[in-house]
């Protein structure tokens, strides 16, 4: 549960998603997971891979009303602190709660046979870039809070609502592969409080945007969208 599961890709897909301002089906936002949260190649579309990828899914999801999302699909949407997140402080958190499996220096561990991550790296060549979904803090704050660390759940969580948001800041602080975003929001007015890169509707820096506090922007997009 909010583990940005599968649950919900069949029933909600195709649709109109602001980020690239047109109609994205179930293909795309596979190869956006590719291109993005794993910094790789997208499929071909008719390849036997993106084939078999589709037809998981959708036996995933096909017992789900279209149009409708499940609930615990997606990932947890934390309160706001009153606060910028920290990244001095997240430091705190991750050598405490995070590093024996995700290591000091953020690369990961690899398995026995060296094919495949055991556990993923968080920052570096082979982690995410920076236009994936958990380069917004909210994302991974409200990953973190459900499902890090290890034996956490929804239901048990472990770390506070502090501790997940300063250790995304501390996570979303260190080096990554870049990635081309300029094509991303078209509408400028419709990206989210924590997307980090101008140009930006309102006055708010790249760094609130990034860090927060988030409360002014929530507050300043809701009075100027009416």
């Amino acid at each position: 549960m909010w583990g940005n599961n599968y649950s919900s890709v069949y029933s909600t897909y195709p649709k109109l998603r602001a980020r690239s301002g047109q109609v994205e089906d179930i293909p795309k936002r596979v190869n956006d997971c590719f291109e993005r949260s794993l910094n790789g190649q997208g499929l071909d579309t008719s390849s036997k891979e993106m084939k078999a990828l589709i037809e998981y899914i959708t036996w995933i999801g096909h017992n789900q009303p279209k149009g409708e999302k499940t609930y615990g699909s997606g990932i947890l949407k934390l309160a706001f602190l009153d606060r910028a997140a920290n990244p001095q402080k997240g430091q705190l958190v991750y050598q405490e709660k995070c590093q024996s499996c995700h290591m000091a220096n953020g690369e990961g561990i690899m398995n026995a046979d060296g094919n495949e991550y055991q556990y993923p790296p968080l920052w570096g060549e082979h982690s995410y870039n920076s236009g994936a979904g958990l380069f917004r803090m909210s994302n991974l704050a409200g990953y973190a809070k459900s499902n890090m660390p290890f034996g956490a759940s929804f239901a048990y969580p472990i770390l506070s609502d502090e501790e997940a948001w300063d250790v995304a800041a501390y996570i979303n602080s260190q080096p990554r592969p870049s990635f081309n975003n300029t094509n991303d929001w078209p509408d400028i007015s419709k990206k989210p409080i924590d997307h980090p890169f101008g140009p930006f509707a309102d006055n708010f820096s790249e760094k609130q945007h990034k860090y927060g506090p988030f409360t002014d922007i929530k507050t300043w997009k809701e009075q100027h969208s009416k």
